[in-house]
C-alpha cells in the first residue's frame, strides 16, 4: 500500500473527527456564552449541612470551620475527622468550644482504624449516619441540604441563596446540584520557589482555573438537555431525601469508588432524581502548583472513572434517562480508554512516515511538497482550534487579559489536555496492580511544614 494512501486515509479520518469535535465545542461554547443569571430563592426555606471530610487538614482547617459559620451561620458543619495524625481533631474542639460558649452547629464525626481511611466515600457514609440519628426519624429529610466541602473549599458567600432558588432545589424532583469550581490561587505565583518554578506552577494553576471555569462547566451545561449533570466532589450539594434513597440497608449513599462524586450521580440519576448546575454561584479550592501532585489527582480521577465502567449496564438499563442521556454518560465513562487507545493510534501516521524517509526520503519530500503540506495543516488547525477556543472564551467570561494572551492560554491548554494519556496509562496500571487506595498528595499551605494531607 503507498504511503500518499495510507497516510491520506488515516489524515482524512483524523480531520473528520477533528471537525466533528470542533462543531461540538461550538454548539457547547454558544449557550455557555449567552447564559443569563437566574433568580435566587430564600435560603431559610431550607436546612443546611456541610460535610468538610479531613484527614491531616490541621493546616487549613480552622480557616474552613471559622469561615463557613461566619458566611452561613444558619448552616451546621460536620467535620469528618479521619484519623488523622495530626491536630485536626483538636482544631475542631477549640473552635466548638469557642470563647467559653459552645457552638452548638459545629460537630465532629471521628473515625478510628482499622475502620478509618478506607476512602473518602465511607468517611461521608459515617457523617451520613450521623446526620440521620442527630436530626431524629421526625425530621423533615426534603428540606435538609448536605454540601460536599473540601478542607480548603470556600463556598461563595450567595450559594445558599443561589441553590434555594426555584429551578434548584425549590424544584422537589431536583435531588443534587453542583456548583461551579474556581481556583482561588490563579495570579498568585507560588512564594519561596525558583523563578522557573514559579512561573510553570503559575501557567499550571491558570490552566485548572480556564479548564474548570470554561471547558467543564460548559459541558455541564450542555448536560442540562440531556439530563445527566454530574457531581463535583467540592461544591456538591445534595437533597437528604434523595441520599436516603439510594442508601440501602447499610446506610451508605457513596459506594466507595475513586471518583464518589460521580459514582453519587449515577445512582441519582438512575433512581429517577433529576440534577442541577449553576454558573450564578461558586466554590473557591486551590489549584495545584506541581506537576506531580497533579498527576495523582488526575491519575485517581481517571483510575475512578474506570471504576464507574461497572455501571454501564445500570446506566443503559435506566428507565429515567433517555437514550441520549445514557450515551452522554457512557461516553463520558470511556474518555480515558479512548485516551489510551488514541497513544496507540495517533502515532502510527507518523511512525510510517518516519520509517518510509528512511528508506526513501525523496519520495517522502516530493509527497510532502506536491500538496500533502495542505492536509498536515488543516489537520493541525482543526486538532488545536477545540482547545485554543477556550482561551478567548475564558477572556469573555472570566479574566481580564489582552486578545493575544489569551490565545497564549488556549495554545497552553492544548498542551495541558496531553497530560491525560499520561494519567490514563498510571491509572490503568494502578487498576491492574489492584492499587485502589487513595493517593495522597500536599496541600500548598503544608508546603513549608512537610505535613500530608489526603487531596479529597
Amino acid at each position: 500500500m503507498s504511503l500518499d494512501l495510507v497516510l491520506g486515509f488515516t489524515q482524512a479520518l483524523a480531520l473528520t473527527m477533528s471537525v466533528a469535535f470542533v462543531t461540538y465545542v461550538f454548539v457547547i461554547v454558544v449557550p455557555y456564552l449567552r447564559r443569563k443569571p437566574a433568580p435566587t430563592g430564600a435560603p431559610e426555606s431550607l436546612e443546611w449541612h456541610f460535610f468538610v471530610p479531613c484527614r491531616d487538614e490541621e493546616a487549613v482547617i480552622g480557616g474552613t470551620i471559622r469561615y463557613l459559620r461566619e458566611t452561613f451561620p444558619i448552616a451546621h458543619v460536620w467535620v469528618i475527622d479521619d484519623d488523622s495524625d495530626d491536630s485536626t481533631a483538636g482544631v475542631v474542639r477549640t473552635l466548638k468550644r469557642g470563647d467559653g460558649v459552645r457552638d452548638p452547629q459545629i460537630h465532629l464525626v471521628q473515625r478510628q482504624r482499622p475502620y478509618a481511611r478506607t476512602g473518602k466515600g465511607n468517611a461521608l457514609n459515617d457523617a451520613y449516619r450521623t446526620l440521620k440519628l442527630w436530626m431524629g426519624k421526625r425530621a423533615d429529610t426534603d428540606r435538609a441540604i448536605v454540601v460536599v466541602v473540601d478542607a480548603d473549599g470556600r463556598p461563595a458567600p450567595n450559594c445558599l441563596e443561589v441553590c434555594a432558588a426555584a429551578h434548584l432545589f425549590g424544584n422537589p424532583k431536583i435531588g443534587a446540584v453542583q456548583v461551579d469550581v474556581r481556583m482561588i490561587n490563579a495570579g498568585t505565583p507560588q512564594p519561596g520557589v525558583s523563578r522557573w518554578r514559579r512561573a510553570f506552577g503559575a501557567g499550571l494553576v491558570r490552566m485548572q482555573d480556564l479548564e474548570f471555569r470554561t471547558a467543564i462547566a460548559a459541558i455541564q451545561m450542555s448536560r442540562g438537555a440531556t439530563g445527566t449533570i454530574s457531581m463535583g466532589g467540592n461544591g456538591q450539594f445534595t437533597r437528604l431525601s434523595a441520599l436516603d434513597s439510594i442508601a440501602g440497608p447499610a446506610g451508605s449513599p457513596w459506594r466507595g469508588s475513586l471518583l464518589e462524586d460521580f459514582e453519587l450521580g449515577v445512582h441519582l440519576l438512575t433512581e429517577g432524581w433529576h440534577t442541577g448546575f449553576t454558573l450564578d454561584t461558586h466554590v473557591n479550592q486551590e489549584a495545584l502548583y506541581s506537576l506531580r501532585r497533579f498527576l495523582a489527582q488526575r491519575t485517581r480521577w481517571g483510575q475512578g472513572t474506570m471504576q464507574c465502567m461497572r455501571y454501564l449496564r445500570r446506566i443503559w438499563d435506566s428507565e429515567h434517562l433517555t437514550t441520549l442521556g445514557a450515551a452522554e454518560m457512557m461516553y463520558y465513562l470511556a474518555q480515558p480508554w479512548m485516551q489510551l487507545l488514541g497513544t496507540l493510534i495517533y502515532p502510527i501516521p507518523m511512525v510510517m512516515m518516519a520509517y518510509r524517509f528512511v528508506l526513501s526520503p525523496s519520495e517522502v519530500v516530493t509527497w510532502f511538497v506536491d500538496g500533502a503540506w495542505v492536509l498536515f495543516t488543516v489537520y493541525g488547525a482543526f486538532g488545536l482550534l477545540p482547545f485554543v477556543l477556550w482561551g478567548p472564551v475564558y477572556r469573555a467570561r472570566c479574566v481580564s487579559v489582552g486578545f493575544w494572551k489569551s490565545i497564549a492560554y488556549g495554545l497552553g491548554y492544548a498542551l495541558y489536555i496531553y497530560t491525560f494519556y499520561i494519567t490514563s496509562w498510571r491509572a490503568l496500571i494502578r487498576l491492574v496492580r489492584g492499587h485502589n487506595g487513595w493517593t495522597k498528595t500536599r496541600r500548598n499551605e503544608e508546603r513549608l511544614t512537610g505535613k500530608v494531607a489526603l487531596d479529597v
